[in-house]
């Protein structure tokens, strides 16, 4: 197993590097290339929220992202070091109630991010506890042919 971890200030003009190097290390991990969008654009959403859950609520923590090649698929994490409880990290499939200022504006925007990954994803987790949240993400890779 071979893990590449990035660790970025919580900006968003941060996000595209992240977006880059997820692409680059799947695409060396064997996801395939009609699958490399994909993980540019989950990885982009993954990552924009947690910079937003960490500007929403004052965290100066990093945003972590690992990038973790196995054998039969390639997994990235994106973890936030928000301590909130996991209503407000949110579930995809949860109903928002109506916004009512900048913090609700961002929290839907949160939910929205989380439903476009569902969308882009097929085996995405999203976790949250008392120190931060987590979103799992993972592709099958192809093996590499094997040369006579």
């Amino acid at each position: 197993m071979a893990i590449v971890e990035l660790r970025f200030s919580a900006l968003p003009e941060h996000v595209r590097t992240a977006r880059l190097v997820a692409a680059a290390v799947a695409r060396r991990a064997g996801v395939d290339e009609a699958v490399l969008d994909e993980v540019r654009l989950a990885v982009g959403e993954a990552c924009s929220r947690a910079v937003g859950l960490h500007v929403l609520h004052g965290v100066e923590g990093p945003v972590r992202v690992a990038l973790i090649e196995e054998e039969k698929k390639f997994s990235i994490e994106v973890g936030d070091e928000t301590p909130t409880p996991a209503t407000a990290h949110g579930n995809a499939g949860a109903s928002m109630p109506p916004s009512t200022g900048p913090a609700d504006d961002e929290e839907a925007e949160s939910e929205m991010g989380l439903a476009v990954i569902s969308g882009l994803v097929d085996d995405v987790e999203v976790t949250a506890d008392g120190n931060g949240g987590l979103i799992r993400m993972s592709w099958p890779v192809t093996p590499e042919p094997v040369l006579p």
